[in-house]
């Protein structure tokens, strides 16, 4: 039994044919450059990717394939659970896409393309705003006209959820904790990041909002803002929303500071002396331990903080930086541990330390492929 799982972006499709009883990847893959004279559309980049398959001799008739299981990024109010693929789902989403303009959409391109290549499958839809569905209104909640937000569905919905549920689930497993009896503070570094703060399995704070963009400095998104930018811009510089919209999306973060938002390169300009590269790096790291601070806060005790994605599973740097001197708040990481690399889950916390640092790859495919076969075995 396995499980497609799709995940479509504006210029790139990523595959896995995954057990998900066994949490083995069959095969695994990314299709680039669609919008190219290689892969025109996303219809191309699917038939290409089912061409990789058959290069390694998987057929999908083959692979025993129960369910389509499609990362969506927004679903607004009305989804918190996994759920089957309809017209009515997609007229849905795509009302959601202006809160998700760089995600949505692209991933209805995908859905489509797979429906009509797959139409014997159930295809299902998984959302990254579904953990976060049950936030504490003290915390969802936006301090701005109560009627203005009702009616255009203005709250934090909070994104990565996917991610962030499966890595709190991991680290307790790895603890041997019973999941609802540890708090936790989950830091998703990727080219997209995001914290959270989870009280006995319920994430009770989250740092992105309404869209992907607010909270922490990521690799092209500013992160947190003051709004009176936006109107400034606009007014004294005569600037378009589009326009803002773009800076603060593709433009701003580690690259709009640095002029690079991969980490590798970024630490290299900091040692070849590039001060602009420096300044980047010190503003992210800011902002990160602005949000670990916070969240202990709110969680009032902190059991465990799990670093997971791309830059929180390799860069040792960040995560030495981000918890560094805060012994006196009960973590202590361990230089040594901290630096030792590796792909499974480990500690990086002094043994000592009242609170447990780890390091914890998260797994977002295995995650949609579950939910999928669940929902299709109903």
């Amino acid at each position: 039994m396995t499980v497609l799982v799709v995940n479509s972006g504006s210029s790139s499709l990523k595959y896995a044919v995954v057990n998900p009883d066994t949490g083995e990847f069959l095969a695994d893959g990314i299709i680039e450059q669609i919008g190219s004279a290689q892969v025109p559309d996303h219809d191309a980049a699917l038939r290409a990717a089912f061409d990789e398959l058959a290069a390694e001799g998987l057929r999908l008739d083959t692979l025993g394939l129960v369910a389509v299981g499609h990362r969506v990024v927004h679903g607004g109010k009305t989804f918190y659970r996994p759920t089957l693929i309809d017209g009515e789902l997609i007229a849905k989403v795509k009302e959601l896409s202006p809160l998700a303009p760089l995600h949505n959409p692209p991933a209805l391109l995908g859905i489509d393309v797979a429906r009509r290549l797959l139409p014997d499958l159930p295809h299902v839809a998984v959302f990254d705003t579904a953990f976060f569905h049950n936030l504490p209104e003290s915390a969802a909640t936006y301090a701005i006209d109560r009627e203005v937000a009702e009616r255009w569905g203005i709250r934090r919905y909070g994104f990565h959820g996917t991610s962030h549920e499966y890595v709190s689930q991991q680290a307790a497993a790895f603890l041997g904790r019973p999941y609802d009896s540890l708090n936790q503070i989950v830091l998703h570094l990727g080219n997209g990041a995001s914290a959270s703060a989870i009280a006995g399995g319920r994430p009770v704070d989250t740092s992105m909002g309404l869209t992907p963009m607010e909270g922490l400095v990521m690799g092209t998104r500013s992160g947190d803002i003051d709004p009176g930018i936006i109107m400034y811009l606009r007014r004294s510089a005569g600037m378009g929303v589009e326009e803002i919209d773009t800076m603060l999306n593709r433009r701003s973060g580690v690259r709009g500071l640095g002029g690079e938002n991969d980490f590798r390169k970024l630490h290299a300009r900091i040692e070849s002396g590039d001060q602009d590269a420096q300044l980047a790096y010190d503003v992210y790291i800011h902002r990160l331990r602005k949000y670990v601070g916070a969240y202990l806060a709110v969680l009032g005790h902190t059991d465990v903080i799990s670093f997971t994605a791309g830059v929180g599973e390799n860069d040792a740097a960040v995560r030495r930086d981000a918890l560094a001197g805060l012994s006196g708040l009960g973590i202590e990481i361990d230089e040594a541990l901290n630096a030792e690399g590796g792909h499974e889950t480990r500690t990086i916390s002094t043994p000592d330390s009242p609170v447990t640092v780890l390091v914890v790859p998260t797994n977002e495919e295995l995650a949609i492929a579950r939910a999928s076969a669940a929902l299709a075995a109903r």
